[in-house]
């Protein structure tokens, strides 16, 4: 029998190529507020909260692909660079084994290894694990970018996360008008791989903000970043706590088409929820079913 490859990375797509991609469903970051009630809907007012950092780990044949960073190692390290203020209100757990890159190393590979990166925002609970993957091509929808690197005095509160730009990430900005996805503008955004990734322009949390669309053997996979912060909030009749509703209000770029948009996600789901599986980037409940029915789903272009 004719011996397989060596290197870690090689194994694995000679392995995959024969079975099968895979996508793995992380947390890469805890956010710990006052207020459990008013954001996760249950339990008490001074019960901690819990919010997570969903990103998605794509096993492509000839490389990995991260769908969002979460929190990085320097962050972890030095929790200062996140701002006062976030630290005050969010309260990250200060935890490096939650990091995309040590999660990504327990899974045998390296850093390295990661050639894609896709970003639906470049909030800093989004984009903070961008400096542990220097070689990645970061893809962002191109709005987004511009409003990060010149930001008007209303988003200057918002782009904060400039240490993790300093190591001059190999930007990929992309414009819609590409195709067309169950009616919603979107552009495949690495078609050298053989794994099916749309960006899926969803303004309105930030100036260029878009979900992610992953095709799986089991349909489509939908990352929709802040479009929406909890899973109530795509029910009918949707609801969603009292500290999340006020949240997303206030830190919204347009909040008008952000809700245009999440209503748009609603009648997604209403009309191909067996075609469309869809969660947001911070909802605890999502992350556990995500992970308990398909944590190492295929995947195919």
């Amino acid at each position: 029998m004719r011996a397989g490859p060596k290197d870690k990375l090689s194994r694995a797509c000679y392995w995959l190529a024969c079975v099968g991609m895979r996508v793995h469903h992380l947390s890469c970051g805890s956010l710990c507020p006052r207020g459990r009630r008013l954001i996760n809907g249950d339990g008490g007012l001074l019960e901690d909260g819990v919010i997570v950092c969903h990103c998605l780990l794509i096993e492509a044949t000839d490389s990995l692909v991260l769908i969002e960073t979460g929190f990085g190692t320097d962050d972890m390290r030095d929790p200062r660079q996140l701002g006062v203020a976030f630290n005050a209100l969010m309260r990250p757990k200060q935890d490096a084994q939650q990091t995309a890159l040590r999660q990504i190393e327990a899974l045998g590979f390296e850093a390295s290894d990661v050639r894609h990166i896709v970003l639906t925002h470049l909030d800093l609970d989004h984009a903070g694990g961008l400096p542990d993957f220097p070689a990645a091509q970061v893809h962002v929808f191109a709005p987004e970018l511009e409003a990060a690197l010149h930001p008007s005095l209303r988003e200057r509160s918002r782009y904060i996360g400039g240490a993790h730009w300093t190591h001059n990430p190999r930007w990929a900005t992309h414009s819609a008008g590409g195709e067309h996805w169950f009616g919603f503008e979107s552009v495949r955004v690495i078609p050298e791989i053989d794994a099916e990734v749309l960006l899926v322009p969803l303004i309105g949390h930030s100036t260029g903000h878009s979900a992610v669309a992953v095709k799986s053997s089991n349909g489509w996979l939908l990352h929709c970043g802040d479009a929406y912060f909890h899973h109530r909030e795509l029910e009918s009749p949707p609801s969603c706590p009292q500290a999340l509703r006020l949240f997303q209000s206030l830190v919204a770029a347009d909040n008008s088409a952000r809700k245009a948009n999440r209503e748009r996600l609603r009648e997604l789901i209403s009309a191909h929820s067996q075609e469309v599986s869809t969660f947001c980037a911070h909802d605890p409940a999502e992350l556990e079913r995500a992970q308990g029915s398909g944590q190492r789903s295929s995947v195919r272009g």
